[in-house]
Parts: C-alpha cells; sequence; structure tokens
C-alpha cells in the first residue's frame, strides 16, 4: 500500500481481518454510536450495583458505618487496580477489542453470581424483623461476586475510551479535532447510565428487592456486549506493540549499563532505526527530549554495539523516549489521587450523611439517600454540552487554542472546584448538627428535620469538577501516552480513582483510630447525630488545597510529547 494513499488511514490502524483501515468505511463517528451504547449501558450495570452498595453491607451484611464505607472503598479501588492488568493484556497481546470482548464474559459472571447471592435462597442471608444474620459463606459468596465485577470492569474500562479515541486519525486534522468531542461525550454516555442507576435502581433496591436491583444490571451488561459486537465491522484496530514492561526494563538495564558512557551533544547521534516506522508495532517515531538525561545513555551508540544489536545494551530513541513520557505522566498522576479521594466520598460520607436526613417528596414517596447522586449525573449532564458547545469556543478567542484551555489548566480547574464541594459538604452538615443540638435529637432514631435535597450543591459540584478533570484526565492520558501503551496510562489515569478509594480508607481508619481514643465516639460513629463527620470533610478541604497548590507547580514544569511526524503546535 502507498503510505500516500488518502484512502487509508495514516496512524496505523487496521480493519478487524488486520487490513489497513479504509477511512470512508471505517472508525469515525460512524463506528463511536456502538461504542457510546456499550459504554452507557455498562456504566447503568456498574453503578446500578455500586451506587447503593454502602446500604446493602450494613443492611444485608449487617456490617457499621466504618466497615460498611471501608468494604465499599476498598472494592472500589480494586475495580480501578484491575485496570493495569487490563491495559497490560491489550497493549501487548490481544488488542483493544478482544481485551474487551474477554472481560465482559468476566463482568457477566460476576453480576449472575451477585443477584443470585440477593434471591436465591441458601445463598441470600436470612433476615428477621429487618434484621440480616448472613452466614460466612453468604458473605463470601457476595465478596466472589464483587471481585469478579472488579476484574471484568477494571479489565474493560481502559480498553474503551482509548479504543473509542482509536477511531479517529490524529494524522487528519478534522478527525484530530473531533477525537478531543469524543472524550466529552464519552464521559456524557457514562452519565446517561449513572443517572438512570442513581434513581431507577436505587429506588428499585429500597423498595422491590435486591434481587431485582441487582438482575437488571446483569441484562444491561449483557445488552452492552451485544452493542459492542455489533459495531465489529466498522471499528479501527491498532497493533498491540508487546509488553511495555520489557521494553521500559530494557531501558533501565541499558542505562545502568552504560553509566560511564557520555551522551554526545549531538543527539542525532543516539540509536534510531532508519525506517519511518519505530521498532515498536503500532507506535509512532517519538521527538528527542532533554529531561531525564540518564536515561538517554541507552540510545548511546558504543563500539560494541556497532558489531550486534543487542536490546538489553542498545535501546532506540522512541523506547528511551517512551519511558521518559511515563514517567513524566506520573506526578500528574500522583495530583489526581486527592481528587478521587473526595470524589469518593459520594458513595460512602454523602450516603450516610444524607440517610439521616428527612427524604420525603410529598407524602407518599421517599428517595433514598444513595440516589441523590443523581445530581452529580445531571451536573455532569449538564455541563458536558455547556463545556463543549459554549465555555471552549468563547476560551478559545482568549487563548488561541483549538481546544480552548490545555488539558493541565483544565485539570486545575476542577482541582478548584472540588474544594468548593468539600466545603459544601462541610457547611451542610455543620448546620444538619446545629439543628440536632437544637432539638435535642441526639439519640433520636427519626429523620434530621431538613430536606435532603439540601445535599443538592455539594452533588452538584463534584459533577463540575468531574468534567474538567476527570474528562482532563481521559484526555491528557491518552494524548500524552506513546502509541503502543496507550491502554497502559490511560490505566494509570484510572488508578487514581482506586487510590483515592484507598486514601479515603485509609483517613477513615486513621480519622476512627485516633478519634476514638480514651472511649471518644470519634468523628464517624454508627450514630452520626453524635459525631462530626464536618470535621472530616474539612480535613479533605485542607488536603485537597494543599495538592491544588503543588499541581500548580507540576504543570508548570510538565513537558509535552512530541511525534518526529507532528510539527502542529500543541493543543
Amino acid at each position: 500500500m502507498d503510505g500516500t494513499d488518502d484512502r487509508y488511514t495514516k496512524d496505523g490502524t487496521t480493519d478487524i481481518h488486520g487490513n489497513p483501515a479504509v477511512r470512508k468505511d471505517t472508525g469515525n463517528w460512524r463506528a463511536c454510536p456502538y461504542i457510546l451504547a456499550n459504554e452507557c449501558c455498562e456504566r447503568l450495570a456498574y453503578y446500578g450495583m455500586s451506587t447503593n452498595l454502602v446500604n446493602y453491607m450494613k443492611d444485608r451484611l449487617h456490617q457499621g458505618n466504618t466497615t460498611a464505607s471501608n468494604n465499599v472503598t476498598n472494592w472500589s479501588g480494586t475495580c480501578y487496580i484491575m485496570t493495569l492488568l487490563g491495559a497490560f493484556v491489550a497493549d501487548s497481546y490481544l488488542g483493544r477489542y478482544w481485551t474487551i470482548a474477554s472481560f465482559m464474559t468476566v463482568y457477566i459472571i460476576g453480576l449472575t453470581l451477585l443477584t443470585m447471592t440477593a434471591s436465591v435462597k441458601g445463598l441470600e442471608p436470612t433476615c428477621q424483623n429487618g434484621v440480616c444474620d448472613p452466614t460466612k459463606a453468604q458473605t463470601a459468596g457476595v465478596f466472589v461476586a464483587l471481585y469478579l465485577i472488579a476484574l471484568g470492569t477494571g479489565g474493560i474500562k481502559p480498553c474503551v475510551s482509548s479504543f473509542g479515541a482509536d477511531q479517529f486519525d490524529e494524522s487528519d486534522e478534522s478527525e484530530k479535532k473531533r477525537k478531543s468531542s469524543f472524550f466529552n461525550w464519552f464521559y456524557f454516555s457514562i452519565n446517561i447510565g449513572a443517572l438512570v442507576a442513581s434513581s431507577v435502581l436505587v429506588w428499585i433496591q429500597t423498595n422491590v428487592g435486591w434481587g431485582w436491583g441487582f438482575g437488571i444490571p446483569a441484562v444491561m451488561m449483557a445488552i452492552a456486549v451485544v452493542s459492542f459486537l455489533l459495531g465489529t465491522p466498522l471499528y479501527r484496530h491498532q497493533k498491540p506493540g508487546g509488553s511495555p514492561i520489557t521494553r521500559v526494563a530494557q531501558v533501565i538495564v541499558a542505562s545502568l549499563r552504560k553509566t560511564g558512557a557520555e551522551v554526545p551533544d549531538d543527539k542525532s547521534l543516539l540509536y534510531e532505526v532508519a525506517d519511518k516506522e519505530s521498532v515498536i508495532h503500532g507506535s509512532r517515531k517519538l521527538e528527542h527530549t532533554d529531561e531525564l538525561k540518564f536515561l538517554d545513555k541507552a540510545a548511546v551508540v558504543t563500539r560494541e554495539d556497532k558489531n550486534s544489536v543487542n536490546s538489553w545494551r542498545l535501546c532506540t530513541v522512541t523506547q528511551v523516549e517512551e519511558l521518559k513520557s511515563i514517567v513524566r505522566l506520573l506526578p500528574i498522576l500522583a495530583s489526581g489521587v486527592l481528587f478521587a479521594t473526595t470524589y469518593s466520598q459520594m458513595g460512602t460520607m454523602f450516603v450516610l450523611q444524607g440517610n439521616t436526613l428527612d427524604p420525603r417528596m410529598g407524602p407518599h414517596f421517599e428517595i433514598p439517600a444513595a440516589s441523590l447522586s443523581i445530581f452529580d449525573t445531571i451536573s455532569v449532564i449538564v455541563w458536558v454540552p455547556i463545556y463543549d458547545r459554549m465555555i471552549v469556543p468563547v476560551a478559545r478567542r482568549f487563548t488561541g487554542r483549538e481546544r480552548g484551555f490545555t488539558q493541565l489548566t483544565r485539570m486545575g480547574i476542577g482541582l478548584g472546584i472540588s474544594i468548593l464541594a468539600m466545603l459544601s459538604a462541610g457547611i451542610m452538615e455543620v448546620v444538619r448538627l446545629h439543628i440536632v443540638a437544637s432539638h435535642n435529637l441526639y439519640d433520636s432514631e427519626d429523620y434530621v428535620p431538613i430536606s435532603i435535597f439540601w445535599q443538592i450543591p455539594q452533588y452538584f459540584l463534584v459533577g463540575a469538577a468531574e468534567i474538567f478533570t476527570f474528562i482532563g484526565q481521559l484526555e491528557f492520558f491518552y494524548d500524552q501516552a506513546p502509541d503502543a501503551t496507550r491502554s497502559l496510562c490511560s490505566a494509570l489515569s484510572l488508578t487514581t480513582v482506586a487510590l483515592g478509594n484507598y486514601v479515603s480508607s485509609l483517613l477513615v481508619t486513621i480519622v476512627t483510630r485516633i478519634t476514638t481514643r480514651n472511649g471518644r465516639l470519634g468523628w464517624i460513629p454508627d450514630n452520626l447525630n453524635r459525631g462530626h463527620i464536618d470535621y472530616f470533610f474539612w480535613l479533605l478541604a485542607i488536603l485537597s488545597t494543599v495538592n491544588l497548590m503543588v499541581y500548580l507547580l507540576i504543570a508548570n514544569w510538565y513537558t509535552y510529547k512530541k511525534t518526529t511526524d507532528d510539527d502542529n503546535e500543541l493543543q
């Protein structure tokens, strides 16, 4: 095939049969509806069983607030840690399409088992007078199902957004612009699924039963599989580039073996193959950068290298720059952890706070506390088109950038909004505790006479922060990743959610341990009317402020990736 033939994409993508992808017949927005529908249904399934999970742990597994909260955040964290496994399999061996198809099977098995533990006699806990007494085997069955789901969702999560972005040829300017819009609508699809989950499914779980509440997500996951497979003839595929772990190890080992070698001032003397394509399958060549100079030693050509090329002694500039790109992403990754910690409060502390508030809507309907996350979802659904159609064009006029803001600026704005969300939650709790004190409701089992809808501002602010930070992360980690490690780098961005959940669990554990000394109830007792979770929200606001300041220093230091065939200004 002639490399200048405009009939084909120029980014190395192929069709399902391994042939060069025909531009007019594959990819672009024509392939995206199947991917977006898949993501919408999968997220509906995920949030449908996870949004109210903390209450399932409390009511059906008979766990306390702290235990239930930590179990949910630890499980949620594992879901995102497992993205590293899915990304490794996709980038190294199967490619994104077959990885998604394989792990969705595990996902459905986990959801089916979870449904059985909530509906099949002998597997579901026995309950009397509203108090459940699960056996160890029944509890174990629930956790086996949950961690199968973690494996399934973790396996596909880093691949779907990257697979969608693969449908746009970066060498084509019009398609490149559409790719930026794709990430916004991808996140929009996630939240359409979350909207149904946090409203309809949470209500079903609370008022109809957990069997139906978990069974419907299993059915939606099956629909997600069908949607994904229907688009097969239209998809573009990036070839897996082999194990990134091996390539990283080769650069480190080669650098250490050449500790005494001097890096030439003329960087064109560093080793690189003469071909237009790099030695890494599915990856374009990368330009040399001046940071992390020690790693350049891996590309220094010595007398011994001229006789024979050993990949554990001599690496290409592209291979070295691949490792540099990943290392440069790590500080940005770390700054997202505290944001994910604040985000995780929607599934734990916000719900526990909401459980104490008046949930009544009229004389006959009560809204479950977990359903308040619908306002986070509504916030995202409102903000995506506003951001894509209004904020970006206005920002473009002032900055001259096609995307309006740099991705780093976009993420920083989100970090700032997350601080406001924690302040809002803290103020809400101060007001709630004031009413508890004024009505002497410390030991009352009745609702505090304040509407649960006063929680809306904190949920809405979290949603606004997501639009800037989470979508910015998705796009940033995809764009800045070397071509052959895009699933891996997407997984790295998702691990911030995992680490955020683990940090949340750690903070809850530390706070509980310190504040319950000498027989005190502590900040987060089972009876929140005698607690002080407002102090926990203040703590998160302070940590998030420090995190934002550190992030600004990191963003100022960051050097953007450039390929050898991309001399356009980075947006």
